[in-house]
């Protein structure tokens, strides 16, 4: 019964929101758009959360003017191609899920091909080969990653037995003769101990391997990190370290041999440039679908205050937190307040387009 009363408060939102004109069925320009966290807002590890495909169903078409709201996935997690993400999530929600829509850590870093596309590049992170898979993908056509580096001269790291399955995989390169030009942390490094090291050889001899060290206030590598969590909830009953941890051991052990920490440009939620990013790709489908115009009122839907409510809260958008994930509401209130709290993803996609009914309402 409930779902039937969502579907009917979600078809007589519509009707008034998007203004059809029924004679010449057209729909204009949805006046707002949605960027949803995964894990904790859609999905519940492997499995859909309850309400998460008919949120999505809502936004989709499934109703009477089979308009269509667009919307994007808003992700600190990586480790594979936006297409393959795509492809998982269309099957888990049964919701056709384009690789346009989605947005994981690295993703920002197609904004550096054009600087990089010919150049060197270090990708630590992932499993395997993985994220050399995503960096070509993106247009990157001298990435390489830790077990190149380990194929070319396994004493860079003497602590660690590279597999013939790994050897197979790696890409033949002179590191000696090819400098780095830059270093993504793409992904959660594996084994922190070899990309401290090998990051910390590249940056303190100007990217070329096995060369003598420069002068440390010379620094000429771009690093970059795409995702500054210090935490993150796995199956384990206690928060695992992330990518943020693994950033403050590397500064550490830098500092520790130079005397300064190294600059580095960060992305990830809540950085700004991580949502300015999204920001555009939601204006992009929005064009492509609706022609020309200006960026609707965003929304924020996701389960992590210190993530997704802070960064959403920076870039001005309306924030609505969901009790299915990391925050806990009997724990006391969130450390950055959103702008609304829903018990699941359906209320809180119901809640907002709601919101902007009876603000149109009000400027008429």
């Amino acid at each position: 019964m409930l779902l039937n009363h969502n579907a009917f408060k979600a078809n007589n939102i519509f009707n008034q929101l998007c203004r059809r004109n029924i004679q010449t069925k057209t729909v204009k320009r949805p006046q707002l758009g949605f960027a949803f966290d995964i894990d904790g807002v859609l999905m519940g590890g492997h499995k859909p959360l309850p309400k998460a495909r008919n949120a999505l169903k809502i936004l989709n078409g499934d109703n009477p003017l089979n308009a269509k709201i667009p919307y994007i996935l808003l992700t600190n997690g990586g480790g594979q191609t936006e297409y393959e993400r795509a492809q998982i999530l269309s099957s888990r929600l049964d919701t056709r899920i384009s690789p346009s829509q989605i947005i994981q850590a690295h993703t920002v870093l197609k904004d550096y091909v054009d600087e990089y596309a010919d150049k060197a590049v270090l990708c630590l992170g992932g499993v395997g080969d993985t994220m050399r898979k995503v960096a070509e993908s993106y247009g990157f056509r001298k990435a390489y990653t830790t077990t190149d580096v380990l194929a070319w001269n396994s004493s860079i790291w003497p602590f660690i037995h590279v597999t013939e399955t790994e050897l197979a995989s790696a890409k033949p390169v002179d590191f000696s003769r090819t400098p780095i030009s830059a270093v993504f942390v793409c992904h959660d490094p594996r084994n922190w101990g070899v990309d401290v090291q090998i990051m910390c050889d590249v940056l303190r001899s100007g990217g070329l391997l096995e060369g003598p060290y420069v002068d440390a206030t010379k620094q000429t590598i771009q690093v970059v990190f795409c995702n500054p969590d210090l935490l993150w909830k796995s199956d384990f009953p206690r928060p695992r370290l992330g990518q943020g941890a693994f950033k403050a051991s590397f500064q550490a052990v830098y500092k520790m041999l130079t005397g300064s920490e190294y600059p580095y440009t960060q992305f990830g939620k809540p950085t700004k440039p991580t949502y300015d990013y999204a920001r555009r790709v939601l204006h992009n489908l929005l064009d492509e679908s609706y022609g020309p115009g200006k960026l609707p009122h965003m929304y924020m839907i996701g389960d992590n205050p210190e993530s997704d409510i802070a960064g959403a809260n920076a870039a001005e958008w309306s924030s609505v937190l969901v009790h299915t994930g990391v925050y806990d509401p009997t724990a006391g209130p969130p450390a950055h307040s959103p702008t609304h709290q829903a018990q699941d993803v359906e209320e809180a996609v119901l809640w907002a387009l709601e919101r902007e009914l009876s603000l149109l309402k009000e400027g008429l």
